[in-house]
């Protein structure tokens, strides 16, 4: 979740980073399809989402800033349980102009009720000369597009400290073996815990522990077993899904490990997903595991001393993409959100065009903490160093890439018992019944 970050519905392919990226946002970038700002009717358009704080900030100030060539007020809201509350609100008739989706699966229950408008025509020629035809998918219900990607993000990274890592004599694991290496040594070396995480974040609570399973199925059984649980075939209960709670369960169960600045165990589900970035830029918590997103966060955190982070492999904070089982394979989970319209004026339209162009993407990347999936996005706009070479590794043919199972699996499901389960098993529920209720959410 980016935040938002979840939930989506389609088979995977495996196919090259760049079909998996998401739109992301610039001032300024070519492109592929015109962003049609100027000789709009004007007037306002409300857009709702999941994406709050310093992001949601960034975000208004690009529309703010299109909104002075275009003529049309965009007024953007962000809403922490937009998951629990979008499907209520389109179905009462308060549905917003556009609504930013986080997850595929949800976005097919919002189509579902009839009220989503499909793409304008511009809209799609945007998004066929931008993106994939793969990743165009993800917003084609029963055969209409419907929805452009959005926001882009690799989720299974590990975010930590690289002076800490000098200070104690350590390197960045190439293994997941040499990952838990790596923790029993800052342990036994410090005495604390080696991680911290959080899986609050209001009505979608618990989304932050799939990522780490679904990180896992990928590892240990590889990418067919991962699409053949994203389809249903492999079920919840099934032993690669099992293996993978308990490979994160290592980690993430044991008291010994866990929640470095926060507390024991169960203070994961009451930490909130963001609050780690603090704890690891003061050096109180030596590693987390998180998305891409997260880098957002260390813009408004600071260091021990008192100072912004630099988010860099020689500064205060950096990244490494959780390491597989075996050396050198490039497997990447990856996130994001879609732009759904719910109005068919010529001002919703306009904005619609606008947010699957290329100027949004790259006005979007300029503004920090974010990265595009739009194949003509500039890697160099990024706001680090970090964001840049995350945005090439998207853009990389040899990478390997999954969407997020959980917002590919049905809404019941993925932003559902998945979500709620992930909370129960840091809760001390027993795991085999915790995969059993999470797959009878395939039956609601």
């Amino acid at each position: 979740m980016g935040m938002s970050r979840r939930r989506w519905i389609a088979p995977l392919a495996v196919m090259g980073v760049a079909a998996f990226a998401l739109a992301g946002c610039a001032e300024g970038g070519s492109s592929g399809g015109s962003a049609s700002g100027t000789g709009a009717a004007g007037g306002t358009v409300r857009i709702s989402g999941g994406i709050t704080g310093s992001e949601a900030d960034a975000l208004q100030k690009v529309f703010d800033g299109w909104s002075k060539t275009s003529g049309i007020t965009v007024q953007y809201t962000g809403d922490k349980s937009f998951e629990a509350n979008i499907v209520t609100k389109v179905t009462g008739g308060d549905a917003p102009d556009i609504a930013i989706v986080p997850q595929p699966g949800l976005l097919k229950t919002l189509v579902g009720t009839g009220d989503v408008k499909k793409a304008p025509q511009a809209v799609e020629d945007n998004v066929n000369a931008n993106w994939s035809p793969d990743w165009k998918k993800y917003g084609t219900i029963d055969g209409t597009f419907y929805s452009a990607p959005m926001l882009a993000n690799i989720k299974g990274y590990v975010w930590y400290s690289p002076a800490k890592f000098k200070e104690w004599g350590v390197e960045v694991p190439k293994t997941w073996d040499e990952l838990l290496t790596l923790t029993k040594t800052i342990q036994e070396k410090t005495g604390a815990a080696p991680w911290c995480a959080g899986f609050e974040s209001g009505g979608a609570s618990g989304w932050p522990g799939t990522d780490w399973v679904e990180d896992l199925v990928l590892r240990q059984s590889g990418p067919d077993v991962y699409d053949q649980w994203v389809d249903g075939s492999v079920k919840f209960t099934d032993k690669p899904i099992a293996d993978a709670f308990t490979a994160v369960g290592d980690i993430l169960l044991n008291p010994s490990y866990v929640n470095a600045g926060f507390g024991d165990v169960k203070s994961i589900n009451s930490t909130a997903f963001g609050d780690v970035a603090a704890k690891v830029a003061d050096g109180s918590c030596p590693m987390t595991h998180q998305a891409s997103f997260l880098t957002a966060n260390f813009l408004t955190v600071k260091t021990a001393s008192g100072q912004a982070p630099k988010v860099a492999p020689d500064g205060d904070v950096y990244a490494f993409v959780l390491p597989g089982y075996k050396e050198g394979a490039a497997t990447i989970e990856v996130g994001g959100e879609f732009v759904a319209g719910f109005s068919d004026n010529e001002a919703t339209q306009k904005v619609l065009e606008f947010m699957s162009s290329a100027d949004f993407a790259n006005a979007r990347v300029s503004e920090g903490g974010a990265i595009s999936a739009n194949l003509k996005a500039d890697p160099s706009k990024a706001s680090s160093e970090f964001l840049t070479e995350a945005m090439k590794l998207l853009q990389d043919p040899n990478t390997t890439v999954r969407f997020d199972a959980s917002d590919l699996m049905p809404a019941t499901v993925g932003s559902g018992s998945f979500w709620k389960g992930m909370v129960d098993w840091i809760d001390g529920k027993d795991q085999a019944k915790v995969l059993s209720d999470i797959q009878a959410g395939y039956n609601n």
